[in-house]
């Protein structure tokens, strides 16, 4: 029992010595890497699905060990707490170290002045008030020793760099604190916002694309409101790089509703969220009437694989082709349509790819597909492309030559049906999070700013003298690298004793303290 206390004791020193936590910050910083290189789920869920599809050899191995949830993963979680238990452990007993040293009184002047790095002696004798008051206006903290015709002074400065270095370390200790209290009551969700009242967001789990809740956040926790994109604006430099983003959304809480403008980098502050920007495409519209002559209208996302919006994405019809005479429907008739949009036709059409990412000159090309679109299995399936494994099967297969269609056109299917692209409506992503760390996450880097500040300005220094009846003597000691000490105590030597020569140095080497 007694070599198991032992090891503890070892391994609890050594977890909490300051280059473990060294080390350990070391490997946060490596462990967050992947979360700026790959994509995130809760960032861009849209991103992760595509680079899953681009890359089908890594990105299951990728995704098996969360490296597209960093974040929220358990090897950076143990990372993370190790860290913070280091933290802990290490600033605790300093902290307690440094406010003892700091109530302690500066310690006796050594015997022989001689031996300090900086030293004068057969100086004039000036009353010790007088050396008080010039230490005490550098702001030296100072106390008197007289033992019979012998008088010390001891001085002591620069406390600052220690209160810098622990206000350093406990402000990390902060952020750490901040970003556990986020993850643990704070919420986020992405949503793709189609503009219009029909697609109207409102505040709820099911509503939303992708979400995760803090380990204590329920969905009850979260705030009421509804947004409505009503107008979406985007500016272009030639070269097709975004200049501006802008949305009009309308947002209804605490049944009020008010108008407001949403763009990148500028988030939408609600009472109990805040709603970002993060992404633009379009929607296009079809119209299909079926053999019954029934129309039949798709509002369908597409999303963007370029930086000019070039944007695939499927529209489906599973209603379609119901006989009005028996209220039937054969369900190997149901359309589908795989397509690519061009918000501006290239000169060459045969590289499928946009000129120019504004609607200069639309095109939407569409693959026709007709069978068993497989919403009736019952199998989770995506909004974005059509089902492989319907495809594969043969129960849902091309079904005529692809259209290249402008906005207003139709083009015409083998069994005399009809499909008109009508046009396009816009989209933006947002992500909708709340943060209660943030708060203390600001204070934390705050702190950490004004720490750091101090640990480098502070420079911790003593200074003695010793006043005897036939002469008066000093000496200095920097209690760390401070190459200009000896022209502060030379100063402050001819400060006490204006006519005094310029101090004794002695050779720089390992500066020890002599007390």
């Amino acid at each position: 029992m007694r070599w198991i206390v032992s090891v503890c004791r070892r391994a609890w020193r050594q977890l909490t010595s300051m280059r473990t936590a060294l080390v350990l910050l070391f490997l946060l910083a490596v462990a967050a890497i992947p979360g700026s290189v790959l994509p995130q789920r809760n960032v861009s869920p849209e991103k992760v699905r595509q680079y899953l599809q681009d890359n089908t050899e890594w990105g299951p191995t990728l995704d098996r060990f969360f490296f597209f949830d960093v974040y929220g993963s358990p090897w950076f979680s143990a990372i993370y707490l190790l860290l913070f238990t280091s933290l802990v452990g290490c600033l605790v007993p300093r902290f307690r170290a440094h406010f003892v040293a700091m109530l302690r009184k500066p310690p006796p002047a050594p015997a022989r002045f001689s031996r300090l790095p900086a030293h004068s002696s057969d100086l004039s004798v000036v009353p010790a008030a007088e050396v008080l008051s010039v230490l005490r206006r550098r702001r030296f903290r100072t106390v008197v020793r007289t033992t019979g015709d012998v008088t010390e002074i001891s001085a002591e400065k620069g406390y600052l760099k220690e209160t810098g270095n622990l206000v350093f370390h406990f402000a990390l200790l902060t952020l750490l604190l901040g970003v556990a209290f986020g993850s643990w009551f704070g919420w986020h969700g992405n949503r793709l916002l189609v503009q219009g009242d029909d697609f109207a967001f409102c505040n709820t789990l099911l509503n939303y694309d992708e979400h995760a809740l803090g380990a204590q956040v329920g969905e009850g926790d979260l705030p009421r409101f509804c947004v409505r994109m009503d107008k979406f604006a985007a500016t272009y430099l030639d070269n097709g790089q975004p200049v501006t983003y802008k949305a009009d959304v309308t947002v209804t809480q605490h049944g009020r509703s008010s108008s407001h403008l949403l763009q990148v980098n500028d988030p939408l502050r609600l009472d109990g969220a805040n709603v970002s920007l993060l992404g633009h495409g379009y929607a296009p519209i079809l119209r299909y009437t079926d053999k019954y002559g029934r129309t039949h209208e798709n509002v369908s996302a597409f999303l963007p694989k370029d930086g000019m919006l070039t944007s695939d994405g499927v529209a489906t019809f599973p209603d379609v082709n119901l006989n009005p005479s028996t209220g039937t429907r054969d369900e190997k008739s149901q359309i589908g349509f795989s397509g690519v949009y061009l918000p501006t036709l290239p000169s060459d059409p045969s590289l499928g790819r946009s000129a120019f990412p504004a609607e200069n000159d639309p095109r939407l090309m569409l693959q026709p597909y007709r069978g068993v679109l497989g919403f009736d299995a019952g199998a989770p399936l995506s909004v974005y492309t059509l089902d492989q494994r319907q495809i594969d099967a043969k129960r849902l297969s091309k079904f005529g030559d692809p259209l290249m269609l402008k906005p207003g056109d139709k083009g015409t299917l083998p069994d005399g049906t009809t499909v008109e692209f009508v046009g396009t409506l816009q989209w933006i992503s947002v992500s909708i999070r709340h943060d209660p760390g943030q708060p203390v996450v600001l204070v934390g880097a705050s702190a950490l700013l004004v720490g750091l500040l101090g640990s480098l300005i502070g420079k911790r220094r003593r200074v003695f003298f010793r006043i005897t009846p036939t002469g008066m003597s000093a000496g200095g000691l920097p209690r760390g690298d401070y190459p200009g000490f000896a022209e502060e105590f030379a100063s402050i030597v001819a400060a006490v004793a204006p006519a005094a020569q310029v101090p004794e140095q002695v050779a720089q080497t390992d500066v020890k303290e002599v007390v």
